[in-house]
């Protein structure tokens, strides 16, 4: 599943191309996804400008505007979803359920596994984080707002793992299975530690490890996760530069310990028994 920084990449591609366009029409022809899709947007949507692409956790939100409608369009990629540009009049394979027609291309929604979403939140742009998919969603991770200091303090209330719990999109949203393996071995914390248990001075470790491991993923362009593309068709690179994910028995880059593998809430944890405590 894409995880921040996949869909902070697809969000920084689709900005020069969407910013400012005005949408021509929309074709849905699946009627439901994860959820189903609203059938008014065939009629709302046309003869809007998208003002804005933003991210909360791992949603786009697309804001659109036109005499008398104000809104924002919700996506999530789900478990095999992407967005890309097609030229007009392409025909549509089986699996491409919505079109939204602009006046230079159509950027179209694919998603075989349909476990995507494409909702539409009516109201100005604040409003859409009160969207019952939204309201729950945790901390930004890339926002000045998380320290280590309020990492310590929700820790604090955590007496399982950390992994899991940096996992928790009600806490911290974005932080997916590869990034929370890769972080915690640039802080040296094991995924096994007690969360109630790393001290404020660990906590700003590992706020600076999520940053800079998030950071980078963004930069190499997301990693490459079973059929996962940007909108222009290009793959990321991340996972290639994994330290410890998917490395199992494999030296650590770091020590003279070998990577080992654990499951944990349901998924594989990779990390280094020598050099993560």
């Amino acid at each position: 599943m894409p995880e921040l920084p996949e869909v902070e990449v697809c969000r920084r591609g689709l900005l020069p191309e969407l910013e400012g366009g005005v949408v021509q029409q929309v074709v849905i022809r699946a009627p439901k996804l994860r959820q189903t899709i609203p059938t008014e947007l065939s009629n709302v949507l046309p003869g809007c400008r998208i003002v804005a692409i933003r991210r909360r956790g791992k949603y786009l939100l697309l804001d659109c505007m036109r005499p008398g409608v104000e809104g924002s369009l919700i996506i999530h990629l789900g478990m095999s979803g992407k967005l890309r540009f097609v030229p007009h009049g392409q025909a549509p394979a089986r699996h491409d359920h919505v079109d939204w027609v602009l006046a230079g291309q159509t950027l179209r929604f694919t998603d075989p596994r349909r476990f995507g979403v494409v909702l539409w939140q009516p109201g100005p742009p604040e409003q859409v984080e009160t969207h019952p998919l939204l309201a729950s969603q945790g901390i930004e991770p890339l926002s000045d707002a998380f320290t280590g200091a309020w990492l310590h303090a929700a820790c604090a209330r955590r007496s399982g793992p950390i992994k899991p719990v940096l996992m928790d999109s009600h806490m911290v949203v974005g932080i997916g299975n590869i990034y929370a393996s890769e972080s915690l071995f640039r802080a040296g914390i094991s995924p096994l530690r007690a969360a109630n248990r790393i001290s404020l001075a660990r906590c700003e470790t590992l706020v600076r490890a999520i940053r800079e491991t998030l950071s980078a993923a963004i930069a190499a362009g997301g990693s490459t996760i079973r059929d996962y593309v940007h909108s222009d068709g290009s793959t990321g690179w991340f996972q290639i530069e994994a330290a410890v994910y998917d490395r199992d028995g494999k030296p650590c880059v770091r020590c003279d310990g070998v990577v080992r593998q654990i499951r944990q809430a349901g998924r594989s944890s990779y990390y280094c028994p020598s050099c993560q405590h």
